[in-house]
């Protein structure tokens, strides 16, 4: 599990996302000149089942004729996202997709996974570092700090030990992790978890039973946990602390027990729940797959883009701000030409390049998200962290096993909770968005009547810039520059409009 992670340009359209669907529409490449081929005939045969999501008109007689044509082109409806013109079905047929796109009413239809459905990735760079048990047991803190802080070098690098004393928080914000479950029953959780706007939106629609949102498989979907943790650990004395340990914190999960990976209709339903369920925040630290890059060209590809924005857009439009890791590929997001090697990566991934103005990773290059790029102690870019003048929004620590603390553990990663009452260290972009949506939580606790957009307004203005490097970008010290830092002092592709300042955000 180790995937890769905007515009922002806030769109919220009438009826919801029509003036963007539209402006996707007016700026979309041929298929030619996206690198794409044309869609091949279709045969009306049956073949593996497939999920796929229909974008329609928004409108209960709409979505009731295009579920009538879903069930006469050989599908089942999953589940209907009326308000937002999303319907998630599934189908054996080989032309299914074709049939529906040519019904009235609907916008694009397309198929949300290369390989057959079974009986839905993340970014973090590397596997979890676990502490010892009974760690936090032995650990001396010093006083008013919590056992393990000592190694939270993180909190100290945007102030969120001294922003805790002065505002931890309210308790009527929620930051939802929309990610492979949250162990609510950690000691450090716990306290400030949310079960009532908690719920599995694996499948595509949203199961709240007690427990659902917990992880499949504590050892391996330990990522939720950890980036729960950094948002909203409590400060009682157990073992770490989050950025904004005095609000509450909710789990969505939507990673496939199968394969772990985050399926279009599973996020979808995600945003939707979050918004329906009065989130304030949400933290997505991974990308929809199976592909890193969506090509607009590609109408599978377009169909998964609209249904994706559609859902952030109503929760956006509800007043969640939602934040997403920039990626793990050191991609130069503001680039015309990046090698895309992983997608599909569900199946038998084909190299091909891609233009990322064309070609979007989602949802952090969609309109209304805020784009995290990483940093390491010594607030420089972390080497493995994406970036790009115009698409990074804000940076915050993530960790970078180059960048040294002066530690007791002297780790570069992030130290945080993991399932079953462990704790332990992660470093990504996976790790850097969560702190974006710790601080993002601390400025709504400040300013709760402020709107998405007026969050992330202050979002910017409360960031440090340390500026592009004077010295060339070479974190691993082998003599090659590894990537480019465009801009200035105030905006430039490596920081965005520079690093979180939780202590500035509760000022």
């Amino acid at each position: 599990m180790t995937h890769r992670r905007s515009r922002r340009g806030l769109a919220l359209a009438v009826p919801l996302s029509l003036a963007f669907t539209a402006a996707l529409t007016g700026a979309l490449p041929s298929a030619a000149s996206a690198g794409q081929a044309p869609a091949t005939a279709t045969t009306g045969a049956k073949g593996p089942e497939l999920a796929y999501v229909v974008n329609t008109w928004p409108g209960h007689g709409t979505a009731a004729r295009v579920k009538k044509a879903i069930t006469a082109a050989g599908g089942t409806v999953v589940v209907a996202h009326e308000k937002i013109g999303v319907i998630v079905a599934h189908s054996a047929a080989d032309d299914f997709a074709p049939r529906l796109r040519e019904v009235p009413g609907v916008q694009s239809a397309g198929a949300t996974r290369t390989t057959p459905l079974t009986p839905a990735a993340t970014t973090e760079e590397g596997a979890p570092q676990y502490l010892p048990k009974g760690a936090a047991a032995r650990a001396r803190a010093a006083e008013g700090a919590e056992p393990l802080e000592a190694d939270q070098w993180d909190l100290r690098a945007i102030g969120a030990d001294k922003a805790a004393r002065v505002n931890p928080g309210s308790r009527k914000v929620t930051v939802g992790v929309i990610d492979t479950g949250v162990d609510d029953t950690h000691p450090d959780l716990a306290p400030n978890f949310s079960a009532a706007q908690s719920a599995n939106c694996v499948g595509g629609k949203a199961d709240t039973s007690p427990g659902a949102w917990r992880p499949y498989n504590p050892d391996e979907d330990y990522h939720g946990t950890h980036v729960a943790g950094e948002i909203a650990a409590a400060r009682n004395g157990v073992g770490v602390a989050g950025v904004a340990p005095g609000v509450k914190v909710a789990g969505i999960k939507v990673s496939d027990p199968d394969n772990g990976l985050f399926y279009p209709e599973n996020v979808v339903c995600a945003f939707v729940f979050a918004a329906d369920h009065g989130i304030e925040i949400t933290n997505n630290s991974y990308y929809v797959d199976p592909w890193l890059y969506n090509c607009l060209a590609d109408p599978d590809q377009k169909a998964i883009v609209e249904s994706v924005n559609r859902a952030q857009l109503y929760a956006r439009g509800k007043g969640t701000l939602s934040l997403a890791s920039a990626g793990n590929s050191n991609h130069d997001l503001a680039s015309h030409e990046i090698l895309d090697e992983s997608s599909p990566d569900d199946s038998t991934p084909v190299p091909r390049t891609v233009d990322p103005h064309k070609c979007l990773d989602i949802p952090t290059q969609l309109p209304g998200v805020v784009t995290v790029s990483a940093t390491g102690v010594q607030d420089l870019k972390s080497y493995y962290s994406s970036y790009g003048k115009g698409v990074i929004d804000i940076a915050a620590p993530g960790g970078d096993k180059y960048q040294i603390p002066d530690t007791p553990e002297k780790n570069g990663r992030i130290l945080s909770t993991l399932p079953g009452g462990k704790y332990g260290y992660l470093q990504g972009t996976s790790m850097a968005s969560p702190h974006a949506a710790g601080v993002a939580a601390l400025l709504k606790s400040a300013h709760p009547r402020a709107t998405p957009a007026q969050l992330q307004f202050l979002l910017a203005a409360q960031a440090d810039n340390p500026g592009c490097p004077t010295e060339p970008y070479d974190p691993d010290g082998n003599g090659t520059v590894d990537s480019t830092c465009e801009g200035g002092k105030r905006v430039n592709g490596f920081y965005g409009h520079g690093i979180v300042d939780a202590l500035d955000a509760v000022r």
